[in-house]
């Protein structure tokens, strides 16, 4: 990354976080999916298929004009492996061009140094990896051996800011490749995050003694940029429940291929609600609404977002938000009768 574009980076990420701070009105980030489908079948992902075709284009132009206009702030793209869209670069350029900031979630497979300049002439801002073991097995093929040369490209031509996710647990046998993993994004000039891999409903899978170590040893290097924002994780290696206002359904919406909102990748079904119908009486309901998984969710962008609201704006739950309603609704009558 150019030195004049990472000022520029940095520049919009003040600006989007100052936003956020300072009105709670708006989409702080959004996950979308143009593409279900996938090259790989890792282990412990619910997140794909090999059958799905992609999103067309104008579908997905008017689904980030609908972003737009709910003010968001950022858009990442994700899948499946959203590479395999044959018009990734189309996705990323709309987004540019609607003021956003575009961001990409990718197993890496795809990087050449075409494509990667190609990102570069769309605008792409930030594209993460994760990768789960040194050598694949048949648990992950996204191993550092398999992606070393791809990470060597993206170091030599990518103009936008790159972040290597390594992870534990979750059925990693080595979860030393952990730490491997991070030293090599080190290395390359990529910052560097560590996931703890989460169960179905995207909640806690505790991790062992050996895991937890290496867990805070990873953690230590990577400990700039958004890094930074993780401090939740250490009550998660520890098995421990966090206590948060998660915000997923409304400062961060997450858009399946069918363009219909959810809580998160590991809560879909809910609201379920088709983007284009989605209102700002859903934002704000969603806003207020606790979250049952909330506790030992262990979904690192969810929980960067509800950094931003934590020590505002209380929670109710489901039941709770019913309650209000219905005692808006006998208020109002009262009032029309009289």
């Amino acid at each position: 990354m150019r030195k004049s574009t990472f000022l520029k980076w940095k520049v919009r990420q003040a600006a989007f976080i100052a936003r956020a701070l300072a009105s709670t009105n708006h989409v702080v980030l959004a996950h979308i999916i143009p593409m279900r489908r996938c090259n790989l079948a890792c282990g412990y992902c619910n997140e794909y298929d090999q059958v799905s075709k992609p999103v067309p284009l104008e579908l997905m132009q008017k689904r980030l004009d609908k972003l737009a206009e709910l003010g968001t702030s950022i858009v990442t793209i994700s899948g499946g492996e959203p590479m395999m869209h044959p018009q990734l670069d189309d996705i990323v350029r709309h987004i540019r061009k609607r003021g956003m900031i575009a961001g990409l979630i990718s197993n890496g497979y795809y990087f050449t140094p075409d494509r990667i300049k190609r990102l570069n002439q769309a605008g792409l801002d930030a594209l993460q990896i994760s990768i789960d073991n040194v050598s694949p097995d048949e648990v992950s093929r996204k191993s550092l051996r398999v992606l070393d040369k791809k990470l060597r490209y993206l170091a030599e031509h990518a103009d936008f800011h790159i972040n290597i996710n390594s992870v534990i647990g979750g059925g990693i046998k080595q979860p030393e490749d952990a730490l491997a993993v991070a030293k090599r994004a080190v290395e390359l000039g990529f910052s560097t995050t560590v996931g703890v891999i989460h169960d179905g409903d995207g909640t806690l899978k505790p991790l062992t003694e050996n895991e937890k170590q290496i867990f805070h040893a990873v953690k230590k290097l990577g400990n700039k940029d958004h890094a930074r924002l993780n401090w939740f994780q250490d009550s998660i290696a520890e098995g421990k429940p966090y206590e948060w206002r998660c915000r997923s359904g409304s400062r961060y919406l997450y858009i399946c291929e069918e363009g219909l909102v959810h809580w998160c990748s590991q809560q879909r079904g809910y609201p379920g609600t088709p983007l284009e119908e989605y209102t700002m009486e859903d934002f704000k309901r969603e806003y207020k609404t606790e979250k049952w998984c909330a506790p030992t969710c262990t979904i690192q962008c969810v929980h960067q977002v509800g950094i931003l609201d934590n020590w505002r704006d209380p929670q109710m739950t489901p039941v709770q938000i019913r309650r209000e309603q219905k005692q808006k609704e006998r208020v109002g009558q009262v009032l029309r009768a009289e």
